[in-house]
């Protein structure tokens, strides 16, 4: 534990003409501070670098482009292989596993060691891979690379420790699972087929052994070849030579017939008796023309033929429509009897399975469900009923059913908050799912210790926002919310609205969710913020609309003297009032140009609305002269003040949502008034610079859309990148283009202005005209990502810097366009503070950070009775308090002298639409957290900790003299910084461009931890990156996937209690009796012992070039690394003993009766050698 303390006396601001974002810090110019000063100021910091480790916890949601399927039918889990070399492997909920191969190469084939808590893998770079599942966290234990043949198929017969392995040759190798060592037997293809034949038969596509001898392996050749060749005899038994390409074969269980499907659409079985020709050809889906021919159909990829007891046999088979129907979606066919069911997908198909009832393949399959891959879902389907219903998916898998657009992590939230969501979102549930349980029921999971109630939420580009239950590292959907409800439906048509709209003009940017008050706002692509309250009841209600003009246009800036300061607009005349209704999308001036008129248009008839969320306002950002209203980048509401503060690269806005009126509209550059740190003048543009930059940059909504009408639902995991080097800084600092200037404060008439004086620019009938210069309608951001403004470049010469990722980020393509960016408001906060340095007493502030580092202070003054606060109007106005940074600014936070973290104010929760109580009146209950209240002992004031896409400072309020500077990082940037709890302390997290997690304390800004998490980080990473309390973070790791991880060492320490395990002991189900006469005339199969084949003794050694064996993580060891912590090696143990203790048991059992079988015979023996002992020989 370390005591800080730093002496204030002497400690005083800077003077303005001091160098501007050096790191001494710097605060505006003016009078000392008149407030009192603490003399020193004490906190015992008690976080320290032993209290941080990063680690992966668990990941959530669909496999991202998945490769391939396995099912252990005994232990009851499937695993799920993908392009990315990622395996997924789920059991009941709770029981989901994430293992990676560090190869990256795709997953080709994956195979259970059935009941053996085994699973083997085959990747494209030609590796097998042996994985053990008997720990909670799964590791490789050997891997074996072919050097000189690729791998196309395996099969590995249940209760057999030889895997057969196909490759592209054509050739058969067989590989000892338990050494992963290869035998010397090798079936060569050449070998395999005849010698008079002229060509070669292609890869394996399918290998497996009779049903009715295991001696016996069937191997099927891409050409149309199988051969049934004889283990013991090393010749083939039959050779099929079929004109068809063949995908997949699959036995009866007697081991007599065997079906395959083919690349024309057909099924052909097979007889083993006549093997000249098939038994029977059929083309489910081909019909006869009226020529008589058959219709041409697509390839079968794969069939299933599970007999069944009590009824007729399943065949199941995906693909073999006919070519004719075009647009028709990928389907899975399943026959029974002369009943055939087509089930559409919505996705194409990537495997399937059937679950049968045993695991020997030799007996009646009796199937009961079939497991279906999609390529972005996961289904399964119930075969016991008719109608063959699916069951109801508990994992969470359609996280992607629209593309996220943005995320939030909450952790400790009230713990009424989940039920209630809950409880709301069950009566929306989708119906018709199959009765029974999910058949993926493998595993044991547990509730752990370490949970507390944690929520997810996801916004999307269909405008609709999901809220998950992601308590004790699970994840499940607690509600659903569509904020395109809102909105009437943009129709077809409408002119150059049709061209705006396109797919997704509801598509969420960022959400402010308030757990206490249940206010949520969300912020759309359309430049359009609704604010939603929670309810338990159904309402009737009317949307309130209000409309913001926050847009500037070049064309009209009339350049004034050069000494002339920015003036504001005259109080109450020109402000931009409430529309109750917004303006049709049709309406504009005479000459046909969009003006005055928002994106969407609002509901304008009272709606039934559910319970569960309620919209109560929506703010629009106008359309100005044709041009469209920038986006939105920055958002923060507060629930006990009743305001809304949001902004954009024009300025800022604050909404009175109780009043639902505007009370502050201000370009960036109005909120400095005359303490400008860049001291930018008025000038008027150059005519052809403006004209360039137009061509280029000025392209509007429409054309942003219509370039980009391939690449828009790519561009949700873009940030947009921005010049990074010093030079463009400095002349963003130095130049005072006209274009910079959004002219005009505008207030509520009942609210108090900051200073009058002539308006710069002429005025319309609607109000003051901004002026608005700058790039069209950018893709989806953050608000606290890396850029702080976002342009669109929809060319062709910078498409390739776009998509790429930040090892070219801020490229010197788009610096250009950067110097004639505005100054954007990139984050805001709504708290208790000083909003002057003479304050004495700490009042409602909002804190405003821009792109250029700098932070504004705007205090405000609020009603505190609840009559005058719905009736009297708010007031606020910049007080010229600044504070300056290197970089963008990212995030506030608040600690008081104590070093304890400051909340904002907020109201509790009531319900809006319950019934009045007469004798107990509704009132707002507010919370506050003063900075005053726990500092009897040092005086008044509290901490400010400032956070840049550079650099995090600490300021002492009111005095604004900064206390701590860290520079976090000089070659990259920050993407994503928040004020945290961890470990009974606070500190700050930051997450670079670079990939880089970093922690530092508070307020001394101390490193604590620097771990290089990701090589290479992502647009998508980028724009869903966020930090929560209790040491957790999360990302989307894929467009399907939620990747959660920690960087408390205490949570990865307790991370093995808290995963499930995979393996559970279970007594492996017998074999059915044959009877005599089966098993005198069904062969040998029982007496193959493939060890005596494929043994070193018998086959000898393989050659060492063809395959080269790697050994796990040092075997036992890596295990122990990988199972990582006490908790795991228990858990192995406790595991190990139950097996001994079991086989223990069973060996008792066995010897006693062994024993009893013993006595009875000595009895028997001794009671024949009584009866016969008088007998003479010839009496027998």
């Amino acid at each position: 534990m370390k005591k800080f303390r730093k002496v204030l006396d002497g400690l005083t601001t800077s003077s303005p003409g001091g160098t501007i974002g050096s790191p001494s810090c710097g605060s505006a110019a003016g009078t000392p501070t008149a407030a009192p000063t603490p003399k020193e100021i004490d906190v015992q910091e008690t976080l320290v670098s032993e209290n941080f480790q990063l680690c992966k916890t668990v990941r959530h949601g669909f496999p991202y482009q998945p490769t391939a399927l396995a099912f252990d039918p005994v232990q009851k889990i499937l695993a799920v292989g993908s392009r990315s070399g990622g395996v997924r492997i789920l059991g009941r909920p709770g029981v989901d596993c994430y293992c990676q191969h560090e190869s990256g190469a795709a997953v080709l084939q994956l195979q259970f060691l059935i009941n053996e808590g085994a699973l083997v893998t085959a990747c494209a770079d030609d590796t097998l891979h042996l994985w053990n599942l008997r720990q909670r966290r799964p590791a490789i234990l050997h891997s074996l690379k072919f050097n000189r043949e690729r791998i196309t198929f395996c099969h590995l017969p249940f209760q057999s420790k030889w895997l057969y392995v196909g490759t592209e040759r054509g050739n058969t190798h067989i590989v000892n699972i338990e050494s992963f060592i290869l035998s010397g037997y090798v079936i060569m293809w050449n070998k395999a087929i005849e010698l008079s034949t002229k060509t070669h038969p292609g890869p394996v596509v399918h290998l497996s052994d009779s049903p009715k001898d295991e001696g016996k392996l069937l191997i099927g050749f891409e050409s149309g070849t199988i051969v049934q060749w004889d283990l013991r005899g090393k010749k083939a038994d039959f050779r099929i030579y079929y004109d068809e390409a063949i995908h997949s074969v699959s036995w009866h269980h007697e081991g007599k017939q065997f079906m395959c499907s083919h690349s024309d659409g057909s099924l052909t079985l097979w007889n083993l008796r006549n093997t000249t020709k098939p038994f029977q050809v059929t083309f489910p889906h081909g019909k006869i023309q009226k020529d008589g021919r058959k219709e041409s159909c697509k390839p079968i990829l794969k069939v299933e033929y599970k007999t069944s007891r009590n009824s007729e046999p399943f065949v199941i088979f995906s693909g073999g429509l006919s070519y004719d129907k075009a647009g028709r979606r990928p389907t899975l066919t399943i026959m029974h009897g002369k009943a055939i069911t087509v089930l559409e997908m919505d996705y194409p198909i990537v495997e399937f399975m059937a679950l049968c009832e045993t695991p020997y393949n030799n007996e009646v399959q009796e199937p009961y469900a079939v497991v279906v891959l999609l390529e972005k879902d996961l289904i399964v389907v119930d075969l016991t009923q008719s109608n063959f219903p699916v069951f109801e998916n508990p994992y969470p898998m359609d996280i992607h059913e629209s593309p996220v657009t943005c995320t939030a992590y909450f952790a400790d939230c009230p713990p009424d908050i989940i039920p209630i969501l809950y409880s709301i979102g069950a009566k929306h549930k989708k119906t018709g799912y199959s009765q029974k349980e999910w058949p993926i029921s493998g595993g044991t999971w547990t509730l752990g210790s370490h949970t507390y109630p944690e929520i997810i939420i996801t916004g999307h580009a269909d405008g609709s926002i999901k809220f998950w239950d992601a308590s004790a590292i699970t994840l499940q959907m607690l509600y659903k919310l569509k904020t395109s409800k809102v909105f009437e439906k943009p129709k077809p048509g409408e002119g150059r609205a049709a061209e705006l709209v396109e797919e997704d003009p509801f598509a969420v940017q960022m959400v402010s969710w308030c757990p206490q008050s249940r206010v949520f706002c969300v912020v759309g692509i359309s430049a359009h913020i609704i604010l939603y309250r929670f309810s338990k009841y159904d309402a009737n209600t009317q949307i309130v609309s209000l409309e913001v003009r926050l847009q500037c246009e070049s064309e009209d800036v009339i350049s004034p003297s050069e000494n002339e300061n920015p003036s504001l607009s005259e109080p109450g005349s020109h402000s931009p009032q409430p529309h109750q209704h917004p303006a049709s999308p049709s309406s504009g001036t005479p000459e046909g140009i969009k003006d005055s008129i928002p994106c969407l248009k609002v509901k304008d008839r009272v709606v039934r609305v559910p319970p569960g969320y309620q919209a109560e306002l929506v703010i629009q950002l106008l359309w100005v002269d044709g041009e469209p209203p920038q986006q939105i980048t920055s958002l923060d509401i507060n629930s006990a003040y009743g305001l809304l503060a949001f902004g954009n690269c024009n300025g800022l806005a604050v909404v009175d949502y109780l009043q639902k009126t505007i009370l502050l509209c201000m370009s960036t550059l109005d909120l400095y008034g005359a303490a400008d740190p860049y001291q930018r003048l008025t000038r008027s543009p150059r005519r052809n610079r403006q004209s360039t930059s137009g061509k280029f940059c000025m392209r509007g909504l429409s054309n942003f859309y219509s370039d980009s009408k391939k690449r828009i639902r790519t561009s949700y995991q873009s940030l947009t990148e921005l010049s990074d080097n010093q030079q463009s800084i400095d002349m963003e600092r130095s130049k005072s283009p006209t274009s910079d200037h959004v002219n005009g404060h505008c207030t509520s008439p009942t609210s108090q202005p900051c200073s009058a004086g002539k308006p710069r620019v002429p005025m319309g009938p609607e109000g003051p005209r901004l002026t608005r210069r700058g790039p069209g309608r950018p893709p989806f951001r953050k608000a606290q990502s890396a850029a702080c403004m976002e342009i669109s470049l929809p060319v062709s010469h910078t498409e390739e810097s776009r998509e790429n990722s930040f090892s070219r980020s801020r490229s010197s393509s788009v610096s250009s366009i950067d110097r004639d960016t505005k100054e954007a408001i990139t984050t805001l906060q709504f708290g208790e503070s000083y909003g002057r340095k003479s304050d004495a007493l700490p009042t409602p502030c909002l804190w405003v950070g821009t792109s250029l580092g700098v932070v504004l202070l705007i205090p405000m003054s609020i009603p505190t009775d609840q009559e005058e606060r719905m009736e009297e109007p708010v007031t606020m106005g910049p007080s010229g308090a600044i504070l300056m940074l290197k970089g963008s600014v990212l995030r506030f936070g608040f600690l008081d002298c104590m070093g304890a973290l400051i909340q904002s104010p907020y109201e509790i929760w009531r319900d809006p639409n319950a019934p009045e109580d007469p004798d107990r009146p509704r009132r707002r209950k507010l919370v506050h957290f003063s900075p005053s209240s726990s500092q009897d002992a040092c005086g008044e004031g509290h901490l400010a900790v400032v956070c840049s896409e550079r650099q995090a400072k600490v300021f002492l309020m009111p005095s604004q003299s900064c206390l701590y500077v860290h520079n976090i990082t000089e070659s990259s940037f920050v993407l994503r910084a928040d004020v945290v709890s961890v470990c009974n302390s606070v500190g700050l997290a930051c997450f670079c461009a670079n990939g880089h997690v970093m922690t530092l304390s508070l307020p001394s800004l101390r490193p604590l931890m620097d771990v290089n998490y990701l090589p290479l980080t992502d647009m998508r990473i980028a724009r869903t990156f966020c930090f929560t309390n209790g040491g957790q973070a999360l990302y989307l790791s894929s467009p399907t996937e939620i990747q959660r991880i920690t960087y408390s060492q205490e949570m990865c320490d307790n991370l093995q209690e808290m995963l499930g395990e995979l393996f559970t002991p279970i007594e492996t189900p017998e074999a059915q009796n044959r009877g005599f006469l089966k098993g005198f005339f069904g062969g040998n199969a029982h007496n193959f012992d493939r060890e005596e084949l494929f043994g070193e003794a018998a086959a000898g050694k393989a050659s060492r070039s063809l395959a080269q064996h790697i050994p796990g993580q040092a075997g036992m060891e890596g295990m122990k690394v990988a199972a990582s912590g006490a908790v795991g090696e228990l858990a192995r143990a406790r595991i190990a003993l139950d097996e001994r203790g079991q086989r223990l048991g069973e060996l008792e059992e066995r010897t006693a009766l062994m024993m009893t079988s013993a006595e009875t015979f000595s009895k028997h023996a001794h009671e024949l050698m009584l009866k016969c002992k008088d007998k003479k020989w010839y009496q027998f």
